[in-house]
């Protein structure tokens, strides 16, 4: 059979610039969340590395996929794509992306862990992209050259584990951006590598093709993918930061004892009792008296003027 020529740059840098773009972009974010999670534990934490796996997963891998392949054209032939197939990779980026980081999140940040994290990430990210080649259908026949294929994966464990080791130990904005940008570039080689290794021989002609064109579906997956990644930017900068997070903690602690010191004391309220004439009662508790209009309002200025004991 003979070989298809096929194009992965038919609009220029046009499609490639923009899929690195929403990958750094992705890759930001998602490191933005798990400086976040390393600063609470429990629940809140599990809800920040789910939100970095979905800026990652989504935005970072997955849609810079799609934004790279509305550039992928073969000559003299319509491409179309199964979007249950689609839909599937994207949600194998999300979970993966998600296993790995709750591995080094939950199992400590060793060597292990962070091994182990980043192998599934490459490898869950490496089975994202050949599934979303998969949900093409065309007048031909795919192959894949097994070498760039290894290449591919080994690229994608690379980054995974990577960003892994940078969720550890990335604090500021500006070594988040410039971690980013490295794993975007990191991304963006390995879908273009994965590109390289496919083939395409000429096949029958007059086959059938079922699925749905690019615009037709892509188009408004990526506008919800921009929605999404829109939205996480704006609980990401509405947020405090980790140190802010820390501060906070830290100022609660040492308040606290100053606070406990001003509980409401017990006081013996038989004498309001008497004073109010009623009787067959024993005094009432502090409860009571709010309920009546009668608690003590010097307790808010009190605690007003309570300082740093540091």
């Amino acid at each position: 059979m003979a070989q298809v020529p096929v194009h992965n740059f038919s609009n220029g840098l046009l499609n490639p610039g923009l899929g690195y773009l929403m990958s750094c972009l992705g890759s930001f974010l998602g490191l933005r969340c798990i400086t976040r999670a390393r600063a609470y534990g429990g629940r809140v934490r599990a809800i920040w590395l789910l939100l970095a796996s979905v800026a990652i997963g989504a935005t970072g891998i997955w849609a810079m996929h799609f934004i790279a392949m509305l550039g992928f054209t073969i000559p003299g032939q319509q491409i179309m794509y199964n979007v249950p197939i689609t839909l599937a990779s994207l949600l194998v980026a999300v979970v993966v992306v998600a296993i790995g980081l709750f591995i080094v999140g939950y199992g400590g940040s060793g060597v292990l862990p962070v091994l182990a994290g980043g192998v599934i990430i490459g490898i869950g990210v490496s089975t994202m992209h050949y599934v979303g080649m998969s949900a093409m259908s065309m007048q031909g026949t795919v192959r894949y050259s097994r070498g760039l294929v290894v290449v591919s994966v080994l690229i994608a464990i690379v980054a995974g584990t990577a960003a892994l080791v940078a969720g550890l130990h990335v604090g500021g904005v500006w070594s988040s951006l410039a971690v980013s940008l490295v794993m975007g570039i990191a991304v963006t080689g390995m879908h273009y590598t994965g590109m390289a290794a496919m083939h395409v021989y000429a096949g029958r002609g007059g086959m059938t093709l079922t699925g749905s064109p690019p615009d037709s579906f892509l188009f408004p997956l990526l506008l919800g993918a921009s929605v999404l990644t829109f939205l996480l930017a704006l609980i990401i900068a509405m947020s405090p930061n980790e140190e802010e997070i820390h501060a906070d903690s830290s100022l609660s602690e040492r308040l606290a004892p100053a606070f406990g010191a001003y509980d409401m004391p017990e006081y013996d309220f038989g004498s309001l009792d008497q004073g109010s004439g009623e009787t067959g009662r024993g005094p009432r508790t502090p409860g009571e008296l709010s309920a009546a209009g009668t608690s003590s309002r010097s307790f808010w200025p009190a605690r007003r003027r309570v300082r740093d004991p540091n």
